[in-house]
């Protein structure tokens, strides 16, 4: 009562009776994180059917307004300043987003941004670019075509600030979504879109308006990137991407070989990775020793382009040889596709013919407005000329009015007054300068009208026409193709080794016996050594609590404190002796700090079961298959339960039975067929043996290797028991360990 009075005096003091407020987690989510979440969603990290993310619209329309699409370049912060006014994120955010479209950063096969000065390069992670107020930067060329008739076709809305306009896309004249390459990661989704070649974009989608039932893959080949490589054909892969948007493709570097410095030369990497990473991997494998043909590896990159330059040892097959890099290194990579994309604000994935249909539609629309404006600013000026004409035969009636009205504001109403025409029209002829009241130049404007006539009548006709804003749009993408259009860069390898054909395997493979002690050493001995020095040497206190005989090529599991299991294979360790102490698996295996091993276990072809003995008396039975990986898969979190001590585990190939004991000194005799195998490796097992609150599990062995002699005593029908008092005879003889 007492505590409960404090609790209610301090709640009082700090007034949270007044404050707190039950509310349902769902109605918090949709109130709170649900606005943040479809603010990134659409406002920020995924693109529109303009192929642009708002970030890179707002740069690019702030650089067309500071009138650099036909003028010089100015310095860069100059254009990140001036997009401040559209995008409040920040200098840093806004320079980066220069720097992806920038033609230095080659990260674009058709770069937004014409630069001059260091913007780092798209296939190194080391190279950075330089601060903004050292480079240089105007819109690229291929911009006239984003910027072309932009008041006419698309929606301005306010900035953030209501101080000026925006335009909500840019009019792109050509499927850009398909041609820039982009991604983004926003809340809960994402976008990853590969760029293609400009010239087999504009003639698919030439194609596509005048079949929609085209077949893509005969115009648009493959993807295609600025850093070249190798694309790795798979017809039925590129299929899956073009129906639905998703799926992935390979990408391999190009290389050649220099015969007489006995060296390959690596010119053009994967879109996907960078130099670094692919020195890392293979400076890992070569101390790793699994790349034994390397001498030295190094980046040569300059201002001709990339370069990677390995020295090869004397024999080496240089094909070979990159065929194993191939399958252990970035130097073939895969592209992930998610072709995520904003339609009327709301997400959606499309496949490439589903984008070819939002963009023709889209641009038809856009195609539309633009004409629909052109013919309204026509028939203004058709009104205003038929005003004109009117006083054409009368101008000095014109002049006497004009010259008689008294105030300036009656000399419009005057007008329309005398010449039965509309405040409009009467404004035109009232703005007339003095040297064109004649009639020569009347007549020559006049003689316009019948020439606006038509042109209005052909472009209503226009309007009307979906097939003749195709023909429009048709012709737009030919003028594109011929003008912007480059030769394809990533080259497109039909005939190729699969990466499913079995890597060749040298270890040396011949017969070992292995140590383990329960300070974590590890000892991996030929049986000659052993036949020489069978006394194994320890660090004081410490013991072998394991050992097994088996080859050297076999794989490894090492289990530790952490619930982790490390994968490994005996020829990653050393030939030692019996007078050393071996390898220190934490160190060897790169543990965590604090991580220490517990037990090792050869899981062979992963068949039978791990044993897992717990503290709380239950034992879990999880399948060794559920521990086997990929070849490159090093570490597995969650080996086992953590809702319990470990105190022993064994690797059952076949049933027999087992020994538990306990602190109270009870023991019970179980058998492992008597449980479940589960899949789950974090199952935290059945209850085995029945434990009194103060009391626990201290030790569990094989029946075999224990003390026990009247097995009768222990054994129980059901599970679970709390086993039977140790007897003298039976008393635990043998050393505690794990398993």
């Amino acid at each position: 009562m007492a505590r409960q009075k404090k609790q209610d005096d301090q709640t009082e003091i700090f007034g949270l009776h007044a404050d707190v407020i039950e509310q349902q987690i769902t109605e918090t989510l949709e109130t709170n994180y649900m606005p943040y979440a479809m603010s990134v969603i659409v406002s920020r990290a995924i693109p529109e059917i303009d192929g642009f993310k708002p970030s890179q619209r707002k740069l690019l329309y702030t650089m067309y307004t500071m009138g650099l699409l036909n003028g010089g370049r100015t310095k860069s912060a100059n254009i990140v300043g001036q997009t401040m006014k559209l995008n409040p994120h920040g200098d840093a955010a806004i320079y980066e987003t220069m720097v992806r479209l920038a033609k230095g950063h080659q990260a674009l096969l058709h770069p937004f941004v014409d630069s001059k000065g260091n913007f780092g390069k798209t296939y190194s992670r080391d190279m950075a670019y330089a601060a903004s107020r050292y480079t240089e930067a105007k819109l690229a060329p291929i911009c006239q075509e984003l910027f072309r008739d932009i008041n006419d076709m698309v929606e301005f809305i306010p900035n953030y600030d209501n101080t000026m306009q925006e335009p909500t896309l840019l009019p792109t004249g050509f499927p850009n979504l398909l041609v820039a390459a982009n991604t983004g990661i926003a809340v809960g989704m994402a976008s990853s879109i590969c760029g293609f070649n400009l010239a087999e974009v504009c003639e698919t989608t030439i194609e596509y308006l005048k079949n929609p039932e085209h077949d893509l893959l005969s115009t648009l080949k493959a993807p295609d990137f600025p850093t070249g490589a190798e694309l790795l054909y798979n017809r039925q892969e590129l299929e899956e991407i073009y129906n639905t948007g998703r799926g992935s493709f390979k990408l391999r570097a190009k290389w050649r070989f220099d015969k007489k410095n006995h060296l390959i030369e690596i010119f053009e990497i994967p879109y996907t990775t960078t130099i670094e990473a692919i020195i890392d991997k293979v400076s890992e494998l070569v101390k790793a020793g699994k790349l034994r043909e390397i001498s030295d590896m190094r980046d040569e990159s300059d201002l001709k382009g990339l370069k990677l330059t390995i020295d090869l040892k004397r024999g080496t097959d240089p094909e070979k040889l990159m065929q194993k890099l191939f399958r252990m290194t970035p130097l073939q990579d895969s592209f992930s596709c998610n072709f995520n994309i904003l339609i009327a604000g709301y997400p959606r994935v499309m496949g490439v013919r589903e984008i070819l249909e939002e963009w023709s539609a889209w641009r038809i629309e856009c195609v539309r407005r633009q004409v629909f404006a052109e013919v309204e600013r026509k028939k203004d000026k058709l009104h205003k000329l038929k005003g004109l004409k009117k006083i054409l035969l009368d101008i000095d009636r014109a002049i006497e009015i004009i010259r008689n009205t008294e105030e300036e504001a009656e000399v419009v109403p005057n007008l329309m007054i005398g010449f039965g025409i509309d405040e409009i029209q009467a404004e035109y002829v009232a703005e007339i300068k003095l040297r064109n009241i004649n009639k020569e130049y009347i007549l020559r404007r006049v003689a316009e009208t019948a020439d606006l006539e038509a042109e209005i009548e052909d472009l209503e006709d226009l309007l009307g026409s979906k097939a003749r804003i195709r023909r429009r749009i048709i012709k737009t993408l030919e003028e594109i193709s011929k003008k912007h259009g480059i030769p394809r860069q990533t080259e497109i390898v039909y005939d190729f080794t699969t990466e499913t054909e079995e890597e060749e395997d040298d270890t040396p493979d011949y017969p070992v016996k292995i140590f383990f002690t329960r300070e974590s050493y590890f000892k991996k001995i030929t049986p000659q050594s052993l036949r020489m020095s069978s006394d194994q040497k320890c660090k004081e206190g410490d013991e072998v609590v394991q050992e097994f005989e088996t080859t050297n090529k076999a794989e490894l599991l090492v289990f530790t404190n952490r619930q982790q299991v490390y994968k490994t294979r005996l020829s990653e360790f050393g030939d030692t002796k019996a007078s050393a102490l071996g390898d220190y698996l934490p160190a060897k295996l790169g543990m965590d700090e604090g991580e220490v091993a517990v037990y090792v276990c050869l899981p062979g072809d992963y068949s039978g079961n791990l044993l897992f003995v717990f503290e709380n008396g239950k034992v879990a039975k999880v399948a060794a298959s559920g521990y086997q990986t990929k070849a490159n898969r090093k570490r597995l979190t969650g080996a086992y339960s953590e809702k319990s001590p470990l105190i022993a585990m064994f690797h059952v190939t076949e049933e027999e039975p087992f020994v538990i004991y306990s602190t109270e000194n009870r023991a019970l005799v179980f058998h492992s067929s008597t449980l479940a195998p589960k899949t789950s490796r974090s199952t935290q097992g059945v209850a085995v043996m029945t434990l009194k609150p103060k009391y626990k599990v201290r030790h569990a062995c094989r029946l075999e290797g224990s003390s026990i002699q009247q097995v009768a005593r222990y054994q129980t029908r059901s599970l679970p028991a709390a086993g039977a008092k140790l007897h003298d005879c039976d008393a635990l003889e043998q050393q505690i360990t794990l398993g």
